[in-house]
């Protein structure tokens, strides 16, 4: 997380991320509930445990917790792929199996992803720039998984085009719920991504 992009009157580093951890996760949850802008700061403080004068300690606004929230949630997609990108010894099966955690693990934060495509337009133009950034390099880590299983039967266009379709293929489970998730389970979106993924192979 990046700490410069949110001012904390509290100089202790480690207490600033465990109190923001709080924060996040009081956040969330409201967030899932009502919605962002429905959900004022006197609501996040008595969710995260603390009085309003702590939690502007913190932070300065509520699209500050937003911000937080938004890169909390690309934390969770850049850690899972750094492990998927970790195997070693890749092959075009261990590939098809990274991508298919990749869509599982949409899944399981799908309220999260959809919030980022709702409520990123809420921030400044400075913080959603740095918002989009970490969107930026997610595909660029799917591009470099890609890569190393891919460089010889693809461009470099390709592998791009690919990391792209794929991210999007995962947020897609989740800002089109209302109506993807009427038709096909999670298992069945899942292989028919993988269907597509294979004409690339």
């Amino acid at each position: 997380m990046n700490e410069d992009q949110i001012h904390s009157s509290v100089k202790d580093q480690e207490l600033v991320m465990r109190r923001r951890k709080q924060i996040i996760e009081g956040a969330m949850r409201l967030f899932k509930e009502k919605g962002f802008h429905r959900t004022t700061t006197r609501e996040i403080a008595k969710e995260s445990g603390f009085s309003i004068g702590t939690l502007y300690e913190y932070i300065r606004t509520k699209e500050d917790v937003l911000f937080l929230v938004c890169e909390f949630v690309h934390d969770q997609v850049r850690d899972q792929l750094a492990e998927t990108i970790a195997v070693d010894n890749p092959t075009a099966e261990s590939l098809r199996q990274a991508i298919r955690q990749y869509l599982y693990f949409m899944d399981t934060i799908q309220h999260e992803i959809l919030m980022l495509y709702q409520e990123t337009k809420s921030l400044n133009k400075e913080k959603r720039k740095f918002v989009l950034e970490q969107e930026h390099k997610i595909v660029g880590m799917m591009e470099e998984l890609l890569s190393v299983c891919l460089k010889e039967s693809l461009s470099a266009k390709e592998i791009y085009f690919l990391a792209n379709n794929i991210v999007v293929s995962g947020h897609m489970w989740c800002f089109r719920r209302w109506l993807i998730q009427k038709e096909f389970t999670i298992d069945e979106y899942v292989e028919l991504q993988m269907k597509q993924v294979d004409c690339w192979l």
